[in-house]
């Protein structure tokens, strides 16, 4: 017979025992440039402070109700069903998916970096008939390779592609592949996490059926949520589901009861202090203006990949279709990948993102979203790269200061 070792148990008032000693939270203020999360603006830290609500308190329905209203404005729809998810922009992924996909649909994904293919492993997870194209990372799709997949598979029910792809900063026109979506049977669902907020998106306009975003990046706002929209075809689709929604968590079905005025079911406990800071951030993004926020966004872009051309990188994504707040840029040979985003780290407290997996220690992400896209910022980040890898002059931050050309002294997010 197997001999079976019973564990000691210590008690307190045993000598061997140890005490449990409590760590302090050790935090520093880093300033972040990577592919996310993006800096914080001081209002909305100061709204994650406020006092805590219940989640079916009046004032806290009251907020919710100005943040579907903002949400709107911001993805330029009418949706009624418009709200946060509780959960990263990865929850607003699978919020899309699961509610729109069922067993057996045919599902086509495009895929030129890992987003895309994130969203091809939920496809499958959910069941649905995977048909996927792909595009070498860095390049974007032309609408007639859809228009062509659709013809060729006309029983295809929905059609995913990402707008921001944060993997490789390339940039994905969206506008004409909504019609023709909609001149069939396939819904658009839209990866929107690294654009909302930093380059122009228009959900009714481009004829999007269902978007999805987080709030860590362009609406720098701490990880937390997923803003999500659903339009007419969207939910017309859902409610004609032939089986039960896979995740319960996520369900839009019941979400949307919590959410509706009329209604307001209890689903979960809402991340009270989440939606507090996410009513802040999209005040802050339509007080700039949509269309003052995307140019801000273009502007400091160039002026970066004017500083970063000087010491030897080149952009990444394909001429054209760059993404102005997610830059990628391939490393010089005498830049060592590791050793120098480290040193930005440790001796500049400046975060930058490293690639991802074919193009890990190849290409460098830099963030310049929200609060992070500034002209301090980009000098900053640019005289530290002047100090590790430059001759040991100016001339990264020469150049963008250049770029920039004789303007006045910016305010706090311009």
């Amino acid at each position: 017979m197997a001999r079976v070792c019973s564990p000691t148990i210590l008690t307190l008032s045993d000598p061997r025992y140890t005490p449990l000693v409590i760590p302090t939270l050790e935090t520093r203020r880093r300033l972040l440039m990577g592919p996310g999360p993006s800096t914080v603006h001081p209002g909305v830290y100061e709204a994650l402070a406020q006092p805590v609500m219940g989640h079916l308190d009046p004032l806290f329905l009251a907020v919710m109700d100005q943040l579907q209203s903002m949400l709107r404005e911001v993805f330029r729809t009418r949706n009624r069903l418009t709200l946060a998810v509780s959960g990263t922009g990865s929850a607003g992924m699978e919020a899309a998916l699961v509610n729109l996909i069922e067993p057996g649909d045919e599902v086509l994904v495009c895929v030129n970096g890992v987003f895309g293919g994130r969203m091809c492993d939920i496809v499958e997870r959910l069941g649905g008939t995977l048909r996927r194209i792909d595009r070498p990372w860095g390049e974007v799709f032309d609408p007639q390779e859809i228009a062509d997949h659709l013809r060729d598979h006309p029983r295809t029910r929905l059609v995913a592609i990402v707008h921001a792809e944060t993997s490789t900063g390339a940039h994905q026109p969206i506008e004409e592949i909504g019609a023709i979506c909609a001149a069939g049977e396939s819904l658009l669902v839209v990866d929107a996490v690294t654009s909302l907020a930093g380059v122009e998106l228009r959900v009714d306009d481009w004829q999007i059926d269902a978007c999805y975003s987080g709030t860590q990046k362009c609406l720098s706002c701490p990880p937390g949520l997923a803003p999500v929209t659903f339009g007419a075809r969207a939910v017309a689709r859902m409610e004609a589901r032939r089986s039960k929604v896979p995740s319960w968590y996520l369900d839009v079905s019941m979400l949307r009861d919590y959410w509706a005025e009329s209604r307001r079911t209890y689903h979960h406990t809402a991340p009270i202090s989440m939606n507090y800071a996410l009513h802040r951030a999209l005040a802050l993004v339509l007080e700039e203006g949509l269309e003052a926020r995307w140019a801000r966004h273009r502007r400091h872009s160039r002026a970066l990949g004017s500083g970063l051309a000087e010491l030897g990188f080149r952009p990444f994504a394909a001429a054209g279709h760059r993404l102005p707040m997610l830059n990628s840029v391939h490393l010089p040979e005498s830049v060592d990948d590791a050793a120098i985003r480290r040193r930005l780290l440790d001796e500049h407290d400046i975060e930058i993102g490293g690639g991802l997996g074919s193009l890990a220690g190849k290409v460098w992400r830099i963030g310049l979203m929200g609060e992070s896209c500034r002209r301090d910022c980009v000098l900053a980040l640019l005289g530290a790269l002047d100090q590790l890898i430059g001759s040991g002059g100016a001339g990264a931050r020469s150049a963008a200061e250049t770029s920039y050309g004789e303007t006045a002294p910016e305010a706090t997010r311009t």
